[in-house]
């Protein structure tokens, strides 16, 4: 694991080490700085802050390229930024019209401002491209400044605001939102992505750059974390009680004895102003109901990325606000020394949201880190999700049935197979005589396609295994390699005939979806250091 490169700025101070990227076509996604993170209400301040502070104070293929001028822009930074107003911004929200790109079977809403020679996109689970935002002279400010220097793209993910909602009982999962963002950058004819990673719009940000490399030229977290709960090897989490409790409540429409503040919680320094609280309760009521409240705020709370963070390799920053009311400075060292090359910057400010409190700082690192020198990255190593399939008593079933009955047998299960794959989107890299090497974009379709294997292949008479998991695989030109498809094939090997088991590290991808899992327990696999965990798929 590399060391951090730390910066420490004053409120008025800048950066003045460039990261060394060049003027191409960048895109930052901002996940996580919006209103819509739970309903608002007018709430009691000091009951939000209790619910923290003691603990923590204890504890797809690219598009063509768009053609971009070369020439980087500058921007001088003063201490006291004048604020624009609705009526400044609304030139540029006049050219801003709605638009739609297709993610699988729904429509994203997403609209562009500016026309700088940078494009910036900004993701957020809140309300980002509808009217509210702009209302708010904070967030134009912060939004004026961006698009003084880039063409800004704006979305709002599955299930939020402009875009289609979730189906009944679905859950809105980090890879969802991941290929949203790719079904926007592919829209717009984005080439290359910078992907700022705000609060919890950090996981997917950090998703998007392990799977995708060729599409990601760098990475910015702010006040973001790999986890958000306390876990034995994560002390500067919160702990999952306290989580718990703030979803329920501030979620909760009808009110109760436990309400807590969140603004108190999210921008502190303007929670005592009045219009600021109105908007924030205005367009929080907005953009989700209750139940998608809950589920945005569920995702917040349990998702864990811990384990693809070795495997981002594009140039990465990391800043924080140095006294942020809840999230732990250990949080962004954590990102900064498992991801290699990480350069780790400490902001002034108390403010979770990043359009709020002292935002020059923060405004002067992320164009400085943009507009340098361009940086290479690995494209022949990438995340993937690896399926292996194994006929149960292959062997037996061959002996028994002979050789012409058996390669019927084989042909059907094949086909079978490869209906499956095509169904839910996998790519077969090579068949094992019987059974099949497979991968995916994402680990919820590799489940799917599991399943339907094994319900394929009882209904022709015979079981199957199957093991997935997710990890780096190198590319090899129609096959792949690595330590990543070794663990998948061990898992497989630990199946039980007719059943789906997976590593760890896909149930941590899937937390807060719908997808249930059966602990079985440590497992050796042959040739892979140390013990793994292993989890059956039940549906």
């Amino acid at each position: 694991m590399s060391s951090p490169r730390r910066v420490t700025l004053s409120p008025t101070s800048s950066a003045a080490s460039s990261a060394g990227f060049g003027a191409g076509s960048f895109v930052v996604g901002s996940l996580g700085g919006g209103s819509s993170f739970s309903i608002r209400s007018t709430l009691s301040a000091r009951a939000c802050l209790d619910c923290f502070s003691p603990s923590v104070s204890a504890m797809g293929a690219p598009p063509a390229p768009r053609q971009h001028q070369s020439e980087p822009a500058t921007r001088q930074s003063v201490q006291s930024p004048p604020i624009a107003t609705t009526a400044v911004f609304s030139a540029l929200v006049e050219r801003a019209q709605t638009q739609y790109a297709k993610s699988g079977d729904r429509y994203i809403g997403y609209r562009v401002l500016g026309d700088g020679p940078i494009d910036l996109l900004a993701l957020n689970n809140g309300s980002n491209i509808w009217i509210d935002r702009d209302d708010e002279p904070h967030w134009a400010h912060f939004d004026r400044r961006l698009s003084s220097f880039t063409r800004l793209i704006r979305f709002d993910p599955s299930g939020v605001g402009l875009s289609d909602p979730l189906g009944a009982g679905e859950l809105p999962t980090v890879e969802l939102w991941t290929q949203d963002a790719l079904a926007v950058l592919n829209a717009v004819e984005s080439e290359h992505a910078a992907l700022l990673g705000v609060s919890d719009g950090g996981p997917v940000a950090m998703l998007l750059s392990a799977m995708y490399p060729e599409r990601i030229s760098a990475l910015v977290l702010m006040n973001s974390s790999a986890r958000i709960a306390r876990d034995d090897d994560y002390p500067c989490g919160i702990p999952q009680h306290l989580l718990d409790r703030f979803v329920n409540t501030v979620s909760d429409p009808t009110g109760g004895e436990d309400r807590v503040d969140d603004l108190a919680l999210l921008a502190p320094s303007l929670a005592g102003d009045p219009e600021f609280q109105l908007w924030w309760k205005t367009a929080g009521e907005r953009s989700a109901g209750p139940t998608t409240a809950k589920a945005l705020d569920t995702l917040a709370t349990a998702f864990d990325v811990r384990g693809i963070l070795p495997l981002i390799r594009v140039p990465t920053l990391v800043m924080y606000r140095l006294d942020h009311p809840f999230l732990r400075p250990g949080h962004a060292h954590y990102l900064a020394e498992h991801v290699a090359g990480a350069k780790l910057v400490e902001l002034p400010g108390r403010d979770h949201l990043a359009y709020v409190g002292e935002t020059e700082p923060l405004l002067d690192e992320i164009e400085e880190f943009l507009t340098g020198t361009r940086g290479g990255s690995d494209t022949e190593r990438v995340l993937a999700t690896i399926l292996f399939t194994d006929i149960v008593d292959s062997t037996k079933r061959a002996s028994t049935a002979g050789d012409r009955l058996w390669r019927e047998q084989l042909d059907n299960h094949d086909r079978m197979a490869a209906r499956q794959l095509q169904r839910f989107g996998g790519r077969q890299v090579k068949s094992t005589g019987d059974g099949l090497l497979a991968t995916f974009d994402g680990p919820a379709r590799a489940i799917q396609c599991g399943l339907a294997m094994c319900d394929g292949a009882r209904q022709l008479g015979m079981d199957v295994r199957v093991g997935i998991h997710t990890g780096e695989v190198e590319r090899r030109g129609t096959d792949i390699a690595g330590i990543g498809v070794h663990i998948a094939s061990r898992v497989q090997a630990c199946a039980e005939p007719g059943e789906v088991w997976v590593s760890r590290t896909l149930t941590d991808l899937l937390a807060g979806s719908a997808v249930t899992f059966a602990d079985r327990g440590d497992h050796t696999l042959k040739g892979v250091p140390g013990t793994w965990q292993l989890f059956k798929v039940e549906g």
